[in-house]
């Protein structure tokens, strides 16, 4: 079975690996079995590592299907929130998401 190891060692650069596993692995056994990933991430245990299948955070016992995506998360360097004032100071005006339309509103 062919599962891809996603993981992004520093700011910019994702890198990512296919691999070939048993039936009934894990995502611990199959992290243990990648050398690639354990000389990025050898300075942290696997236990306080978050760690995902196709962007939800799962346990280390979860069992891989076909295909599956594991991505690794690295923790965020700069808090969400604080980005964003910084981002409002260096501007000078309200950042506002153009993604989602105002509830109930026709105009800004």
């Amino acid at each position: 079975m062919r599962v891809e190891l996603v993981w992004s060692p520093q700011s910019g650069d994702v890198q990512h690996r296919w691999l070939d596993v048993e039936e009934g692995a894990t995502i611990e056994s199959m992290l243990r079995c990648c050398a690639d990933f354990m000389a990025a991430h050898s300075s942290q245990p696997l236990e306080i590592l978050r760690i995902g299948i196709w962007g939800r955070v799962r346990p280390l016992g979860t069992l891989l299907r076909d295909r599956d995506r594991v991505e690794l998360y690295r923790p965020l360097t700069v808090d969400p929130k604080e980005a964003r004032r910084e981002r409002y100071r260096a501007k000078g005006e309200r950042i506002v998401s153009r993604h989602r339309p105002l509830a109930g509103k026709t105009s800004r």
